[in-house]
């Protein structure tokens, strides 16, 4: 008996091994959906503004945010990412890509040597851009100066560092569902939508995560911790901005300035920096999406209670 007890443990995990690594198999974006395009660079510089690419990638300490050759480390309760070159280098950054391999990354979080990218690159927002988007920012990615020089690689513990795993998060994180505008709602308000939850990745830091690095369903932009743990990002939802005007929203996106007369601080400076980028029609098609959350209270809120 114990034998043939053994024999069905190692039969279960044997299985268990086997579909595990069929399940995790990284996903791409099948070429059928790249048809004929001629690129926007206007819509791709304003993809970059919205995407906040320079914020993450452009080189530390320098001004020029078209120098894309990262190197920023960006703190997390998981260990440290070291964000990677993305100048159109060819040998160290993105030069050689082709832009099925860039619409891979953005949109399913696959690199071009079929390993999954860790989420503090927000592929699961990236998820709900629409293709011509990708390939108009790819394009403008193209145009921009190349850096050499890699990147050191992450710095992350056991088990985290074992990438394979990341398939089953995006099982559970990456619904892959393309952005479906709502018929019930004004081109305006869907525009804004769009922005705030797609390229814009507002979520990503306006909203609390469990233990797996989720964000808490129900609970987008009520705000939580800050990623690099110093700090709280606030909740945007009408629950905290519920005397700002859709006016008012557009007008912190532009300026930083808040309707008492504060400014943005923090990461929301150089946030700011690039929602001022965006045209007038666009902030204010924001501002009149965030004016729209339902007030949630959110964890934070709860816990100083």
């Amino acid at each position: 008996m114990p034998r043939k007890l053994i024999a069905a443990a190692i039969a279960a995990a044997v299985f268990g091994a086997i579909a595990f690594w069929c399940l995790t198999i990284p996903q791409t974006v099948p070429a059928s959906a790249l048809g004929a395009h001629t690129p926007d660079l206007v819509n791709g510089k304003t993809m970059f503004a919205i995407g906040g690419c320079a914020s993450c990638h452009a080189v530390p300490k320098q001004e020029d945010r078209t120098k894309l050759g990262g190197g920023l480390g960006l703190k997390s309760p998981f260990g440290t990412f070291y964000v990677p070159n993305i100048s159109p280098d060819p040998k160290d950054g993105i030069g050689n890509w082709t832009e099925l391999q860039f619409a891979t990354a953005l949109m399913k979080g696959t690199s071009p040597s079929g390993e999954h990218y860790y989420p503090a690159f927000p592929y699961s927002s990236y998820q709900r851009m629409e293709i011509s988007d990708v390939r108009d920012l790819f394009a403008y990615i193209k145009t921009l100066p190349p850096v050499s020089g890699a990147v050191r690689d992450h710095d992350l513990p056991f088990p985290f560092n074992i990438r394979r795993t990341l398939g089953g998060w995006k099982m559970l994180f990456l619904y892959g569902a393309p952005y479906k505008p709502d018929p019930a709602q004004s081109a305006q308000w869907n525009r804004g939508n769009y922005l705030v939850n797609g390229p814009g990745h507002c979520a990503e830091c306006h909203s609390p995560r469990n233990m797996l690095g989720g964000i808490f369903t129900g609970m987008r932009f009520t705000g939580g911790p800050a990623p690099d743990g110093e700090g709280n990002v606030p909740n945007i939802t009408q629950f905290r901005l519920k005397d700002w005007s859709a006016s008012d929203i557009a007008e912190f996106l532009d300026s930083g300035m808040t309707p008492d007369g504060d400014s943005a601080g923090g990461s929301m400076v150089d946030v700011v920096r690039n929602t001022s980028q965006l045209s007038k029609e666009d902030r204010t098609a924001m501002a009149v999406y965030i004016k729209s959350l339902p007030a949630v209270e959110g964890r934070a809120a709860k816990k100083k209670d």
